[in-house]
C-alpha cells in the first residue's frame, strides 16, 4: 500500500466580488447534513506513558490509534509499527528532551480543542454536501519534532495536525529551523482548521494523480486556483486573509492588481512556461512574487488560478464542485472561464 504524508503550509483564497450579489454562491444549507467530529489526541497518549512501558503498552497503542500510528510514524521517521525494533524507536522519540519540553508547550497553549472540533465539524457538512459519497476522516493531533503541520495518507480516511506547527509567530524553536517570520506568522491556531480543509484537499486532489496533459504554469495556478475554491467551499464564513494566508496588504494589492498581474502573464509568455523554477517563483512559498512587487504576496499567481476558476463557475452554472475538482482540462477550463479581468 502506498502511503505519504505531506507539510503542508497552507495557501488559500479570497472572496470575490465578481459573482451576483443577489446569492452568495459559498453559502449553502447545511443543516440536515451531520458530521461528528472528534479529534484523538495521540501527543497525549504517548507522552502520558511511562518510556519504561512503551515496549508493553504497543500492542494497546496499535488497538487503539491504528493507522493513526502508522501515519505518525512515517512522519516522525520511526519506522514500521510492525518492525520489531519500534518500540525502541517510539521510546526514543518519546524520551528526547526537546519533544518532552515541546509537548509541555503544546499542551499548555492547546489543552482544549473544542473550538477546533466545532470548526472542523462546520466544515466537514460542507464537505458531505457537495460530496456526500466521501468519507469524513479520523482527526487526530500530534507532535512530529517539527517535521509537518498536516498529514494524510494515501487512500485512507485520516488527517492528522501537527500541533507543534501551531504555537505562535514568537515560538522560540521557529527561527531555529530555518523557518522565516513571515511563514511563522501563519503557524498560530487561527491557522489550523483552514490547514486541515486544504491539506485533505491536496490529499483527495493530489496534483500527480490529476494526470494533466500539461505540465506548465497554467495548470499549477488553475489547479491550485481549484484546491482555493475548495477552500472556499467548505469554509464560506472564514475572513478572506485566512482563507489565503496573505496580510490585509496583501490582499489588497491582489484584488487591485488582478487585471496588471493576468497581463504581466500572458504577455512576458510565462503562463506556458514548463519550467519548474518559473512555476516555483509564481506558485512557490516566499515572501513576495519576484514577477511582481515586493508589495505582491508569495504565490500571488494562486490568486489569478482562483479567480479562473470562479470565473469558469459562474459562466458554466451545470459545472458541480465535484465536476470541477475532477476536470482534467486545463486549457478547457481557461477557455470557458472567458477571464477577462478588469
Amino acid at each position: 500500500m502506498e502511503v505519504k504524508y505531506k507539510l503542508i503550509v497552507v495557501v488559500l483564497l479570497a472572496a470575490t466580488a465578481n459573482f451576483s450579489c443577489k446569492r452568495d454562491p459559498y453559502r449553502v444549507n447545511v443543516s440536515s447534513v451531520k458530521a461528528e467530529i472528534e479529534v484523538k489526541r495521540l501527543e497525549r497518549g504517548l507522552f502520558s506513558i511511562n518510556p519504561e512501558d512503551i515496549p508493553a503498552r504497543l500492542p494497546e497503542l496499535k488497538s487503539d490509534y491504528g493507522d493513526i500510528l502508522r501515519l505518525f510514524s512515517l512522519a516522525v521517521n520511526t519506522g514500521d509499527i510492525d518492525d520489531p525494533a519500534f518500540a525502541d524507536y517510539l521510546t526514543g522519540f518519546c524520551t528526547d528532551k526537546q519533544n518532552n519540553d515541546v509537548y509541555k508547550l503544546v499542551a499548555e497553549k492547546y489543552p482544549d480543542l473544542s473550538d477546533v472540533e466545532n470548526d472542523l465539524e462546520i466544515a466537514f457538512r460542507h464537505y458531505l454536501y457537495y460530496f456526500p459519497e466521501k468519507k469524513v476522516p479520523e482527526i487526530f493531533t500530534c507532535i512530529t519534532g517539527f517535521n509537518a503541520s498536516i498529514l494524510t495518507m494515501s487512500g485512507e480516511p485520516l488527517l492528522g495536525i501537527g500541533l507543534d506547527k501551531y504555537l505562535g509567530a514568537d515560538c522560540e524553536y521557529y527561527p531555529g529551523l530555518g523557518i522565516y517570520q513571515y511563514m511563522a506568522a501563519r503557524m498560530i491556531p487561527e491557522y489550523i482548521v483552514p490547514d486541515c480543509m486544504n491539506g485533505w484537499a491536496l490529499s483527495v486532489w493530489d496534483r500527480e494523480a490529476m494526470d494533466y496533459e500539461t505540465d506548465n504554469v497554467l495548470a499549477e495556478i488553475i489547479h491550485q486556483g481549484k484546491l482555493r475554491y475548495f477552500m472556499r467551499c467548505m469554509l464560506p464564513n472564514l475572513e478572506d486573509e485566512l482563507i489565503f494566508g496573505f496580510t490585509p496588504a496583501q490582499m489588497n494589492f491582489c484584488r487591485n492588481n488582478e487585471a496588471q498581474m493576468w497581463q504581466y502573464l500572458v504577455e512576458n509568455d510565462l503562463i506556458f512556461k514548463t519550467d519548474q523554477f518559473v512555476i516555483r517563483k509564481l506558485t512557490g512559498e516566499a515572501p513576495f512574487t519576484s514577477y511582481f512587487t515586493n508589495e505582491s504576496p508569495g504565490r500571488a499567481a494562486v490568486w489569478t488560478g482562483f479567480r479562473i476558476i470562479e470565473s469558469y463557475m459562474q459562466k458554466n452554472r451545470g459545472t458541480s464542485l465535484e465536476m470541477l475538482m475532477n476536470e482534467t482540462d486545463i486549457q478547457g477550463i481557461l477557455e470557458k472561464a472567458g477571464y477577462a479581468p478588469q
